[in-house]
């Protein structure tokens, strides 16, 4: 298909974006439709709320991955305010950990979760590390944790479940958000070979390679709006080209 100013360019968002960002691709001829292909729900649980609130009292390492996992965790502290120092990735996860914990509370950064785990390694933190996460988190961070000898402790505080859509409009483009999005998508779709990916991560471009040989591009910096402004620059510059 021809990257013109005459065909504007569809694209699928698997999570919602922001409304300037909607204006923003259309004013690039870029037409955004939004479809979620995850569901996440807080853990509502005596136990976890027990182990959140005992780590409330206590000066020590927290590492997150995930934006669902600071709102969740924010939600449940209310106006107490944790001694952490904390681990995160950058961005939308980032930007969350600084609203609720305070800019000082961050004492490390990656862009994806293994290379945040290396981080964690070099710099050897003393004490107590504790996950917040989801159940479906992947293996790379504790599992490089473990293996340099630091030990990790998991607090799941949120369930995902996938939302399996069955999608019949050929794409120019689809982001993908998190590895258990592509898997949903991929459940009951195939695409066509022309159909451009964007990954938010390596993590996630790893997770498309294992159903399609599309091209993927991958996002310089983790966070929703990241990727999309990525694919918005990406488009450009075939439109760029094409005139």
């Amino acid at each position: 298909m021809p990257f013109n100013m005459q065909n504007r360019i569809q694209i699928l968002s698997t999570r919602p974006l922001h409304e300037t960002l909607l204006q923003e691709a259309k004013q690039a001829s870029i037409d955004i439709d939004e479809l979620s292909f995850i569901q996440t729900t807080p853990i509502q649980s005596i136990s976890i709320q027990k182990e959140i609130d005992e780590a409330i009292l206590q000066s020590i390492t927290t590492i997150f991955t995930s934006m669902n996992a600071v709102e969740v965790v924010a939600s449940q502290i209310k106006e107490k305010k944790p001694s952490w120092k904390i681990y995160c990735i950058g961005t939308t996860t980032q930007q969350l950990v600084v609203k609720y914990f305070g800019q000082d509370a961050v004492i490390g950064t990656a862009n994806d979760a293994a290379a945040l785990a290396k981080l964690i390694v070099e710099e050897q933190p003393k004490g107590k590390l504790i996950f917040f996460c989801g159940d479906q988190r992947r293996d790379e961070l504790p599992e490089i944790l473990q293996q340099n000898s630091l030990e990790v402790k998991e607090i799941i505080v949120y369930q995902t479940t996938t939302i399996k859509h069955s999608i019949q409009k050929l794409y120019d483009g689809i982001l993908f958000f998190s590895p258990s999005g592509v898997e949903s998508f991929f459940c009951n779709n195939q695409l066509s070979e022309k159909t451009i990916l964007f990954a938010i991560g390596n993590t996630t471009a790893k997770e498309i390679k294992k159903y399609s040989d599309n091209q993927i591009v991958i996002s310089d910096q983790p966070g929703k709006e990241k990727l999309a402004s990525k694919m918005i620059d990406f488009f450009n510059q075939k439109l760029n080209n094409s005139i």
